[in-house]
C-alpha cells in the first residue's frame, strides 16, 4: 500500500540554520533515502519551496478568488514529502520514525482500480 509521508517543520528554523546545521539535516535524508531504496519502499517525493511562495485558489460558485501566501498561517509547514510503499500502516510507521523531520503527518494514498 502507497502512503505519503509529509515532513512538516517550522520554515524559520532551516532559514535561520547555519552550514553546519544543513549538512547534518541534508546527511540524515541521505540516509533516509538510502534505507528506503534498501526496502525497495522509494516511490518519489521533493522537498517543496517555502510557504510564502503558495498561490491558492478559492472557488466560490462561478467566482474564483486567488491569493499569495499560505492556505493557512501556521507555526509548521509541509516542507515537502515522500511516497513510499509499506505493507502496512505499522512499515510506514516505521518509515515515517527514520525520517529526519521533526514531525511527519503519514496518509494513505487512495488507489483506485481500473
Amino acid at each position: 500500500m502507497k502512503y505519503v509521508l509529509l515532513a512538516v517543520g517550522d520554515e524559520k528554523v532551516w532559514e535561520q540554520a547555519g552550514p553546519a546545521e544543513r549538512e547534518a539535516v541534508f546527511a540524515g535524508w541521505e540516509r533516509f533515502d538510502r534505507l528506503l531504496k534498501s526496502r525497495n519502499a522509494d516511490r518519489g517525493g521533493e522537498e517543496l519551496a517555502p510557504s510564502g511562495s503558495a498561490t491558492v485558489v478559492r472557488k466560490d460558485g462561478d467566482q474564483v478568488i486567488i491569493t499569495d501566501g499560505p492556505y493557512a498561517e501556521a507555526t509548521e509547514q509541509i516542507g515537502g514529502f515522500v511516497i513510499v510503499e509499506a505493507r502496512d500502516l505499522d512499515e510506514a510507521i516505521e518509515f515515517a520514525r527514520a525520517c529526519p523531520s521533526g514531525t511527519v503527518e503519514i496518509r494513505p494514498v487512495v488507489e483506485y482500480q481500473g
